[in-house]
C-alpha cells in the first residue's frame, strides 16, 4: 500500500527533532454546495532541525517514531 503523502505549513518547531504541520483541505459541502476549509495538525519528524515555522513541507507517512508521531518530513 503506498504512503500518504501532504503537504502544509510548519506551525511549530519548538521540539527536537519534531515540527507540527498544519495541513488544510478544501471540500464541498454536500447540502449547501459551499467550499469548506478544514485543517489538522500533525506532528513528523525533523532529523536535522532544518525547518522553520511558516516554512511549507511535504509530509510522508512512516512506521510510529514515538506517542504522537506517525509522519516524516520528506527531504527537499
Amino acid at each position: 500500500m503506498p504512503k500518504r503523502i501532504l503537504t502544509g505549513t510548519v506551525t511549530s518547531d519548538a521540539n527536537a527533532q519534531t515540527i507540527t504541520v498544519s495541513v488544510e483541505r478544501r471540500f464541498t459541502h454536500p447540502v449547501m454546495k459551499k467550499t469548506i476549509r478544514k485543517s489538522k495538525k500533525y506532528r513528523a519528524h525533523d532529523e536535522a532541525n532544518t525547518f522553520k515555522t511558516g516554512d511549507m513541507v511535504r509530509i510522508q507517512e512512516c512506521a510510529p517514531k514515538s506517542k504522537t508521531k506517525r509522519w516524516e518530513v520528506l527531504a527537499e
